[in-house]
């Protein structure tokens, strides 16, 4: 039955991402086709902007990544589904030829993720579906624009590109936290090279700061979780634990909420949602090692060729010694944060 899947799947992604190759037009086309929408045309045009930036100040691949199109007539490319034991914050890993060991399994089709989140489910786990709006092949197709990828700002737009190249450029298998953590500080660090180069002024930090301090918020919710199942217990006594730290959970958020953004309700939804194990994943995976890379880049001197040299010489590592170095570079930012 295993194998019967996991073959049912491999022809799933091979039919998705044929469909996503064979749908693509050039974004000069389309640019041009005199009955494109004009705004969809004004943002093709800036991603071209931006990726050309990407290949020429970033030193990101210059290859034909991003320079096509898709409409996908959907609001995701793809739907991740996530899954943990029921008492457990460990992910249900899959691993797959070229990108290793995920915490996740990524389908084309909302209907097939939906479907696995029920076997799951029914097997005793922990489940959540999210959808995807833009993913890397890691260099091995040319990864267009996709239509779910204009729903966002300019800014986001412009800065998935740097993140999803980044993927083509450094990649270490079984790994994501590196690699997400290397591609979102790539992100972010361009995109303030972009707005720089473009004569705009630098981001408002605050909503960042609010993402930031969210997530760290569920962080500890994990943290709490993680112990409650290390304690031991029978099955009642978990589940009444579990249930008592997500609704404790809830009361932090909404004190944390009131007494630094009481006007910001962003996140107020996401917590009235139901809370499972499953649904905390995704959070941590793509800054857990940011400061280390931007500690990294700093003794670069800002430099992308030698703090992509560095970084690919931490890639080498084995995982324990690759994340003893991220945290000492992570520790060196934390000094330098308090004038250290």
């Amino acid at each position: 039955m295993s194998l019967l899947l996991s073959g049912c799947y491999y022809a799933h992604v091979a039919r998705g991402q044929s469909e996503l190759v064979l749908r693509q037009r050039s974004v000069e086309t389309v640019v041009a086709d005199p009955v494109t929408d004009r705004k969809l045309a004004s943002r093709l045009a800036l991603s071209q902007q931006a990726r050309r930036f990407a290949s020429r100040e970033l030193g990101l691949p210059d290859n034909r990544s991003y320079t096509r199109y898709v409409d996908l007539h959907r609001p995701y490319v793809v739907w991740n589904v996530f899954a943990t034991p029921r008492y457990s914050v460990e992910a249900v890993r899959h691993c797959f030829p070229v990108a290793g060991c995920v915490a996740y399994r990524g389908y084309f089709d909302e209907t097939k993720a939906r479907a696995e989140a029920v076997r799951l489910k029914t097997g005793g786990d922990d489940v959540y579906v999210g959808g995807v709006s833009a993913y890397s092949t890691l260099g091995w197709f040319a990864d267009p624009i996709l239509s779910s990828m204009l729903r966002w700002d300019d800014d986001e737009l412009a800065g998935t590109i740097f993140h999803e190249l980044a993927h083509q450029l450094i990649y270490v298998k079984d790994d994501s936290a590196f690699n997400e953590s290397f591609a979102s500080f790539v992100q972010e660090q361009g995109l303030r090279e972009w707005r720089e180069s473009r004569g705009l002024p630098a981001q408002d930090g605050e909503a960042q700061a609010m993402d930031d301090a969210f997530t760290r918020l569920v962080l500890d919710l994990r943290d709490r979780l993680k112990k409650l199942y290390a304690s031991g217990g029978d099955e009642a006594i978990m589940e009444t634990g579990k249930q008592r730290e997500i609704a404790d959970f809830r009361q932090r958020y909404e004190v944390w909420r009131d007494q630094g953004w009481p006007k910001r309700h962003r996140y107020d939804a996401w917590v009235a949602a139901p809370i499972n194990n499953a649904r905390l994943l995704p959070f941590g995976l793509y800054d857990q090692w940011k400061p280390a890379f931007a500690a990294l880049f700093h003794q670069a001197d800002a430099q992308w060729p030698a703090f992509y040299a560095e970084v690919r010489q931490l890639g080498q590592l084995p995982k324990s010694q690759r994340d003893q170095a991220l945290k000492r570079l992570a520790g060196e930012t934390d000094i330098a944060h308090r004038g250290g």
